[in-house]
C-alpha cells in the first residue's frame, strides 16, 4: 500500500490548470510528467508504505490508514506543528491520533487538487516499486500488469505460487481452481 501527502503554497488553487487530476483518470506518461511537477512544486511531499504482512494482519483500510500516518509523519515537524494545516484525506477515515484537524473526502482525489497531486505521486511510486520487484520475480511479469488482478498474473499465481510480495488473503481466489 502507497499514500502520499502533498503540501502545496497558498493559495492552492493557483494549481488548478496543470492538469492534477484522479490518477486512475491520467496515462502512465501524464503521470510520470506531473509527478515531477508537483515535486518540483509543491512545498512538501512525502510518501509513507504499508507492507504485505502489515496488510494482512490489519486489513487493507487499516493499512490505508497506516501508510498515510507514514506519510505525514515525514514531513517537517515545524509543518506538523502548525495549528491552522488541515489534512485532507482521501476515503471516508480519519487517522487516529493525528494532532492536527483533518477532513475526510470521499472521492477525494477527484475534488481536491492536494489529495488528487497525492494520488499521482503514489501511483508513480507504487508502479516504480513493481518495476523494480520485476526483476526479483521476473516470471510474475510486476512491470506489466502493476500488481492488479489481470488474467495473466492470476495465471502466473497458479503456476509458480504466491510471491513474498503477493497479499496471500487477496490472492486466494486467483488460486481456486476454475476462477480465471
Amino acid at each position: 500500500m502507497t499514500s502520499a501527502c502533498v503540501v502545496f503554497p497558498p493559495p492552492v488553487e493557483r494549481f488548478a490548470g496543470y492538469g492534477i487530476a484522479d490518477s486512475k483518470q491520467l496515462a502512465p506518461e501524464k503521470r510520470e510528467t506531473l509527478s515531477r511537477w508537483i515535486e518540483e512544486n509543491a512545498l512538501y511531499t512525502a510518501l509513507g508504505w504499508a507492507w504485505v504482512d502489515e496488510i494482512e494482519r490489519l486489513n487493507i483500510r487499516r493499512a490505508t490508514l497506516l501508510s498515510m500516518g507514514r506519510a505525514l509523519q515525514t514531513l517537517p515537524q515545524t509543518l506538523l506543528r502548525e495549528c491552522s494545516i488541515l489534512v485532507a484525506l482521501d476515503g471516508k477515515d480519519l487517522i487516529e491520533d493525528l494532532p492536527f484537524r483533518q477532513k475526510a473526502v470521499v472521492g477525494g482525489d477527484r475534488m481536491v487538487l492536494s489529495i488528487a497531486a497525492a494520488s499521482i505521486l503514489a501511483k508513480v511510486a507504487r508502479d516504480r516499486y513493481m518495476g523494480e520487484i520485476d526483476s526479483e520475480s521476473p516470471e510474475f511479469r510486476f512491470r506489466i500488469h502493476k500488481g492488479y488482478g489481470t488474467k495473466a498474473h492470476r495465471e502466473a499465481i497458479r503456476r509458480y505460487g504466491l510471491s513474498r510480495h503477493h497479499r496471500p488473503l487477496f490472492c486466494r481466489k486467483a488460486l481456486e481452481p476454475g476462477i480465471s
